[in-house]
């Protein structure tokens, strides 16, 4: 933490071990999600509405620590009111199966990505996404107005060993701002 001067969001599972690790080191924020990839929920995103219980002492307690908590939810009504009720101030929406599939089921699924960060900011939650976004599927996730941030970094890196760190991020950046 003391090395950069950049705000640093932890990625986290709910446990009481990496509960330790943020409360230590105070991140800026902390996005809460699925501890294994074995998990149903990893590849489509925590599942707050089952786990409201579970997630509400983490939640709580990030959040009397000033660190801002994020949920890495599917884009669901019922995902997003999971989050409100926890109190959780940001949502990642799962943008995996959008990356996955094409055409006709691509077009629902964004549209079901847009409606879901127009519910959370109705809620008052800001509203990010991530997960399988690429150079060639970016585009139309930037465009939704209500996204305020993309979390990309696996891509990025991966690129990286082609055309260097710099020019993969400048690259994604140049996308994501012609999508505004």
């Amino acid at each position: 933490m003391a090395e950069i001067a950049l705000p640093l969001n932890l990625e986290m599972a709910a446990t009481e071990e990496m509960l330790g690790i943020a409360l230590r080191h105070r991140p800026h924020a902390a996005c809460i999600v699925p501890e294994k990839r074995e998990e149903r929920t990893t590849e489509g995103g925590l599942d707050a509405a089952g786990q409201n219980e579970h997630l509400a002492y983490f939640v709580e307690s990030l959040s009397a620590a000033n660190i801002r908590v994020s949920l890495f939810i599917e884009p669901s009504e019922e995902q997003v009111a999971a989050a409100v009720r926890l109190g959780a101030p940001v949502v990642e929406f799962h943008t995996g199966r959008y990356a996955h599939v094409e055409g006709e089921e691509r077009a629902a699924e964004l549209k079901r990505i847009a409606d879901c960060a127009a519910l959370a900011v109705k809620n008052g939650i800001e509203p990010h996404a991530g997960h399988g976004l690429t150079f060639d599927n970016v585009v139309p996730i930037a465009a939704i107005p209500q996204i305020a941030e993309l979390n990309i970094g696996h891509f990025l890196i991966g690129e990286a060993i082609f055309t260097g760190l710099d020019a993969s991020v400048r690259r994604m950046r140049e996308l994501m701002d012609s999508a505004r």
